[in-house]
């Protein structure tokens, strides 16, 4: 097969929607001799911060001059991107090779009822496990999908566990308070195993410290067992912080990535790395975490794409990420004015969103529609009471007719919408 083929093939499975459980993955999983067993691997669930974190954790391993191969979603550059090797996509070739040996499986599995309707992000998963199995990596970080619990990534046992945050996103899937979602974001946690959280309400924090403790797995909190200490931003697009643990005392480190949240992130992947250091005996020396952490980029996360006219695209996709991004806003652009293009898709609590924004003072906002099957409409926005958009593109030529000095344009929204723009503005 071509790999267009094969990409279509796995698209294919999108129809089958999102299927929570195991099973499938399991059998899938059995018929390929069950790689995830062949790996050493760090678990990375929550709500929001995943992909930032893992990519700090990454330069961090990097730097001990480990392979590590990274497992993570949506991708925002390119389909290969979600199976990586040392931040390089697979490639195409490689990709082909490995779905031509799922292909037939899946096949046959859709010939039994219970076993029928491998979704996509199954497949991928599968696929994941049994490339960095035949690429033989030191190391795996493994994103969760959706949730934990029931997240088909969920079929390993992890040297590590680690939980960013926890906040309201597919409260049909995950239940719609706080501590039903830490409760299906805890599901990744094994027993005996370390597991390491972000920073988490104290309610979400009580959810998952029980479900830690009665699987007797050593947690370390943020905030508590480690902490930063926000310094200032860097002179080029960047934060300055401290960071402290029982490890180590680290001073003055900075990282590329904009925001006070990023830190927090930086935070975690630095106890994380702690922790699978201190498992696998790496020798690691101060000078390391800074080398590490500068090498950390994270596309489409407050990421500057043109200085002339300053434009920042993010991925703020659903409430929890709006309010970081909104802090951010008045902690570093208060003293511009943000003319603000957003879309999103109708799974999101769109409404919410909005608000968010608008509480910002120096924001005018325009919305948008874009083309992909869940993004919200302009007829939808119009009940809403606002006026939108049938394409970004026109949003931000309007865009451009209004900016002067130093003002800044900030695409935000859904992580397929910031995906298509990047693509476009960026050429790639």
């Amino acid at each position: 097969m071509e790999y267009g083929e094969i990409i279509s093939w796995i698209h294919e499975r999108t129809k089958f929607g999102i299927r929570p459980g195991l099973t499938r993955i399991n059998y899938l999983l059995e018929q390929l001799d069950n790689p995830q067993d062949k790996l050493k691997i760090v678990h990375i669930g929550g709500t929001n911060g995943k992909g930032s974190t893992t990519t700090f954790l990454r330069c961090l391993l990097e730097q001990q001059g480990l392979t590590v191969g990274t497992f993570t979603s949506p991708y925002i550059e390119s389909f290969n991107e979600r199976i990586a090797i040392n931040g390089q996509p697979i490639p195409n070739e490689d990709l082909v090779e490995i779905c031509e040996k799922v292909i037939p499986i899946v096949d046959k599995m859709d010939e039994v009822p219970e076993l029928a309707h491998t979704v996509e992000f199954e497949v991928l998963t599968a696929m994941m496990f049994d490339y960095f199995v035949d690429k033989k990596v030191d190391i795996v970080l493994v994103e969760v999908g959706l949730g934990g619990r029931f997240d088909c990534t969920n079929v390993m046992t992890p040297l590590v566990s680690v939980i960013t945050t926890i906040g309201l996103d597919h409260v049909d899937i995950l239940g719609d308070t706080i501590e039903q979602v830490a409760s299906q974001k805890a599901g990744i946690i094994k027993e005996g195993r370390p597991v390491i959280v972000g920073n988490v309400s104290d309610e979400a924090f009580d959810v998952i410290s029980k479900e830690a403790n009665s699987l007797h797995a050593p947690i370390k909190r943020y905030g508590v067992d480690f902490d930063s200490q926000y310094l200032q931003p860097t002179d080029n697009w960047g934060e300055i912080f401290n960071f402290k643990s029982t490890d180590v005392d680290l001073k003055q480190l900075s990282i590329n990535m904009v925001g006070k949240h990023q830190v927090d992130n930086a935070s975690v992947a630095i106890e994380a790395f702690n922790k699978v250091s201190e498992i696998l005996h790496l020798p690691v020396a101060n000078r390391d975490y800074q080398k590490g952490l500068k090498q950390a980029f994270w596309p489409g996360r407050m990421e500057k794409i043109s200085d002339e006219p300053f434009i920042v695209l993010d991925g703020a996709h659903n409430d929890h990420a709006m309010e970081v991004l909104v802090d951010n806003l008045q902690r570093e652009f208060s003293d511009r004015r943000i003319h603000t293009i957003f879309g999103a898709l109708t799974t999101k609590d769109i409404k919410g969103m909005i608000e968010l924004l608008q509480s910002v003072n120096n924001l005018d906002l325009k919305v948008t529609t874009f083309d992909y099957p869940k993004a919200c409409t302009k007829e939808l926005y119009e009940e809403m009471g606002l006026t939108a958009y049938d394409h970004w593109q026109e949003a931000l030529s309007d865009t451009l007719k209004e900016v002067s000095g130093d003002d800044l344009i900030l695409i935000t929204g859904s992580l397929y919408f910031i995906s298509q723009v990047r693509q476009i503005l960026l050429g790639e």
